[in-house]
């Protein structure tokens, strides 16, 4: 039996660029050739993006997509690549077919090989497949030097029975699956876990090439393995990065040897902190925007979008503007100069008081009504600079206050995205902390650029990017004279753990007491979330990083009167 040679490119593909990802195909093709490869594996709907949602019921963008396959296999044969097999998703549809199809197809000699149509269609969480696709067709199993190559598209081997089944009767020599797979903490071993029981099944090494990238609210990591029959990982790529890796398939069963180049995997918290800096960054990049704005007010939600910022596309893009009010201490304004100095940012300070004194000349309001008009105000300035520089709006709040509606809507709850709300207030510190000791290290983070560029103060210590008073003063919005967070919300260290439970794990009342929460810390905060679906709704999309995430992940109705 003759080896194969696998290229595995793992490339950020971006929705409704066919040139764009085409021109990548060619460009990571021409890479694999280089180097003797005789397959070169790309990810989920390579060609489309993913996910397309209603994209997939436009005629003429599935024809577009259709067409650009066939110029893309020409291609590569007009460039002597032709001899290569080229595994790429996109997306297909049939007359026969009441909805179009997840596909995998196979690119060789300047045609498109009939392909592989996902057959489980996921309808959980992030995904609502089955609106969209079609299940496909089972059990493709292609040739290359006689060896015979198994497929399956991402969800198809996270089910039991079905395609993976099937094909433990083909005498498969390795099984390839393409992967869309959405990050979220701790899902990496998850995939190698059903990873090494499809490879048992099926008795051969398996190929998992996973995108990397953002879109939209989501956030792909990456992480592209493959696993021996017996369960031995024998290549894993970098997290966040695109890369191309190689893996050899052996002339003979003897797997002695196989191991190819193997990444580290990222420190928990990096590695929550690189999705969230890679979300904001692609969504820039692949929406225009080369710069953002944000209020900075001291605290430690604006210092970590702020930083967030800065490593996604460089402090000298970041502009952020302090808004301080009658009721603003001097150590916030002081810790929002230190941030902007530190992060070698624009920094400018608009007062707000002539402002509210001017709508409080004619509106004369009280109490809350008074604190929000203050945010409101902030809100004006923040899209005045968008408006104006052409910048992203940075939303800064964070996944507490969302669960909690402990924000003011169209007040910091504007902008266009927001880098944290899937993070628990407890999460923002320990991730500000984190940047601080990573920086002080000299580490890069995730291989996306790291702030400490030459606009930045060379007289502050690496170990300052965040101020450390930011992250250990109370927190407080700063609306009325000494008012703290905890004066409204229960303690975050409690409070978080209770929305951990209520959220991520939908444990109702009775479980929130059997899980030890007091009576009225249990009844306070579901009150307030369920009471703030309506602000949810409104809010910002950010990335999502969690097992449940605000948005596509929870859907509850707004107009309900269902108390527990």
């Amino acid at each position: 039996m003759s080896e194969i040679r696998f290229a595995l490119a793992q490339i950020d593909t971006c929705v409704g660029d066919l040139d764009g990802n085409a021109a990548k195909v060619l460009e990571y093709s021409r890479k694999a050739a280089a180097e003797h490869a005789d397959v070169v594996v790309f990810p989920e709907m390579t060609l489309t993006g993913y996910p397309i949602e209603d994209l997939a019921f436009r005629a003429t963008f599935r024809k577009a997509a259709w067409d650009r396959a066939d110029r893309l296999a020409e291609q590569l044969a007009d460039e002597g690549m032709g001899d290569l097999y080229i595994v790429v998703g996109t997306v297909g549809t049939e007359r026969s077919a009441s909805l179009p199809q997840n596909r995998l197809v196979v690119l060789h000699k300047g045609v498109v090989w009939a392909g592989y149509d996902k057959h489980f269609l996921p309808n959980y969480g992030v995904f609502d497949e089955f609106r969209i696709f079609t299940p496909g067709t089972h059990s493709l199993v292609f040739e290359v030097h006689d060896r015979r190559i198994g497929v399956a598209i991402c969800e198809d081997i996270w089910q039991d029975g079905g395609p993976v089944a099937e094909l433990a009767g083909e005498n498969i020599d390795v099984l390839l699956t393409i992967n869309g797979s959405p990050y979220e903490e701790g899902k990496g071993h998850l995939r190698v876990d059903i990873a090494q029981r499809r490879s048992h099944e099926v008795g051969a090494p398996l190929i998992y090439l996973n995108q990397v990238g953002g879109q939209d609210d989501l956030v792909f990591d990456g992480a592209s393995f493959v696993i021996d029959r017996d369960g031995t990982l024998l290549e894993r790529s970098p997290q966040f990065v695109e890369d191309l890796s190689f893996w050899t398939l052996p002339e003979s069963d003897d797997h002695d040897g196989l191991v190819s180049t193997i990444a580290d995997v990222l420190d928990p918290d990096e590695e929550v902190y690189t999705a969230c800096v890679l979300g904001l960054k692609d969504y820039m990049v692949k929406n225009g925007f080369h710069g953002v704005v944000l209020g900075l007010s001291g605290g430690i939600d604006s210092a970590l979008v702020a930083a967030m910022a800065a490593d996604a596309c460089g402090g000298e893009n970041v502009w952020g503007v302090s808004m301080p009010s009658m009721y603003s201490s001097d150590g916030s304004k002081d810790d929002a100069a230190d941030l902007a100095r530190n992060l070698g940012a624009h920094y400018d300070v608009q007062p707000i008081e002539p402002l509210f004194n001017a709508y409080q000349s004619q509106l004369a309001l009280d109490g809350v009504a008074a604190e929000n008009l203050q945010a409101r105000i902030r809100g004006v300035i923040v899209m005045a600079y968008s408006n104006e520089k052409g910048l992203l709006a940075l939303a800064t709040g964070n996944k507490s206050e969302l669960a909690c509606g402990y924000s003011t809507i169209y007040g910091d709850a504007v902008g266009g995205y927001a880098p944290i709300k899937d993070l628990l207030k407890t999460r923002v510190w320990q991730l500000a902390r984190w940047r601080n000791e990573a920086a002080s290290r000299g580490v890069g983070i995730g291989g996306l650029r790291l702030v400490g560029n030459e606009q930045a103060d060379p007289g502050i210590q690496k170990d300052e990017i965040i101020p450390v008073n930011s992250i250990i003063k109370p927190p407080s919005a700063e609306l009325r004279p000494g008012q703290k967070d905890s004066d409204s919300l229960p303690e975050y260290e409690l409070l978080d753990k209770v929305l951990a439970a209520y959220i991520e794990h939908a444990h109702g009342r009775a479980d929130l007491l059997e899980d030890g929460f007091d009576e009225q810390t249990v009844d306070t905060v579901m009150r307030l979330v369920d009471r703030a679906e309506w602000k949810r709704r409104q809010y910002p999309l950010g990335p999502k990083v969690t097992s449940l995430a605000f948005g596509r992940d929870r859907r509850l109705p707004i107009t309900s009167r269902f108390r527990e």
